[in-house]
């Protein structure tokens, strides 16, 4: 073998040995990776690379965080942003990104997409999105990576302690029952048989990315979108107040993915599934607002129209400058205060915030 030839087969082998120790630091954390599912409360740059109206990697978006707009629908950190800080886990680059690859992956993906429900009709009116099937497929195209990189019975470990979390069905509502114009749903379904639509789809997901390995799940509820700027700005409800028959729709859902947490606690004695009281936690934000010190409940910081929800923040506007008083950043999203809260309550809040254990429980189990 020659110097050249022997140079750079112990340059590989370096390089193998290296990315070698990475795995076994990955694999001995409590919580190695987070793989994410959902739409754009936890998306971080997939729809960058989709041909979509829904992005948010223009400004304002991104103006309190470090790397600027990214794809986050907020004006700092997402949700996945705090969890990762919280547990002590990178958060995971988006799946569509081509870099995505090799190392980058140990600490998991987000496969999250703004637009997307657990139907695949969701959205649509959006243009390009990943739905949660399209998602579960996403996953799949991850794991052909980790197989070339850990043997199976370290990639079982791995994918047993990492978390999935998954928070989706705002658009099956948002951009799709609500929307009877443009969708059927509305019209052929009542709002029960809607909920049960979407808890019984979503119980197939959850069981397809259980079959696939994953063992931790946080399954967030929909929170009371009767609240969101968008939904106020219909004119359906008095000033100031949240559209209370919006709330009560959702409920039929959030009621659903309770129960069927603990049905699949209950058939999978492996797993560990955790419900997200989301409606909880942001309702106890929108009735008790000064205890988080919030001072502006009923209108978006980056917006057009009333309660600046009519249209979502546009390239250039100048968003609030009250931006840590405002528990909604834009039409839809809450902002990077309110999502903390959120987050924080989550990781470390009682049953009533997540049930049947918190995030920071389970990373022990």
């Amino acid at each position: 073998m020659g110097v050249w030839e022997h140079a750079t087969a112990s340059a590989t082998m370096l390089l193998l040995l290296l990315c070698l120790n990475e795995i076994a630091h990955v694999n001995s954390q409590r919580v190695p990776a987070l793989f994410v599912f959902g739409d754009s409360l936890v998306e971080v740059g997939n729809n960058n690379f989709l041909n979509t109206m829904a992005k948010a990697n223009f400004f304002p978006y991104g103006i309190d965080f470090p790397r600027a707009a990214t794809g986050r629908f907020s004006n700092g950190r997402s949700l996945i942003d705090f969890f990762g800080e919280m547990l002590g886990v990178s958060s995971p680059p988006p799946f569509a990104d081509p870099s995505t690859t090799g190392s980058r992956i140990l600490n998991g993906v987000n496969y999250a997409s703004a637009a997307s429900g657990i139907l695949d009709e969701s959205g649509r009116n959006y243009g390009d999105r990943f739905p949660m099937n399209r998602q579960i497929q996403n996953f799949e195209s991850t794991l052909n990576q980790y197989r070339t990189m850990m043997n199976p019975a370290a990639l079982s470990q791995f994918l047993a302690k990492s978390i999935a979390v998954v928070v989706t069905g705002n658009n099956d509502y948002i951009n799709n029952y609500l929307r009877s114009g443009i969708y059927s749903p509305g019209f052929n379904y009542s709002a029960q048989q809607f909920g049960n639509l979407l808890v019984n789809n979503l119980g197939r997901q959850i069981l397809a990315l259980h079959s696939l390995g994953l063992r931790k799940f946080f399954l967030a509820g929909v929170g009371p979108l009767g609240c969101i700027p968008n939904i106020r700005a219909t004119g359906l409800a008095p000033p100031g107040r949240c559209v209370d028959q919006v709330n009560q729709i959702v409920g039929f859902f959030n009621v659903g993915l309770r129960s069927m947490v603990e049905q699949l606690n209950r058939d999978h004695p492996d797993s560990i599934f955790v419900y997200g009281n989301t409606y909880h936690v942001l309702g106890d934000i929108l009735n008790n607002p000064a205890r988080y010190q919030f001072d502006i409940v009923d209108r978006a910081c980056c917006g057009v129209g009333r309660d600046r929800g009519q249209i979502s923040c546009l390239p250039l506007i100048y968003p609030c400058v009250n931006r840590r008083q405002t528990v909604f950043w834009d039409a839809f999203h809450p902002s990077e205060s309110a999502i903390y809260v959120f987050a924080w309550r989550a990781v470390n809040g009682p049953q009533d915030d997540c049930y049947p254990v918190n995030i920071k429980q389970m990373a022990l189990i």
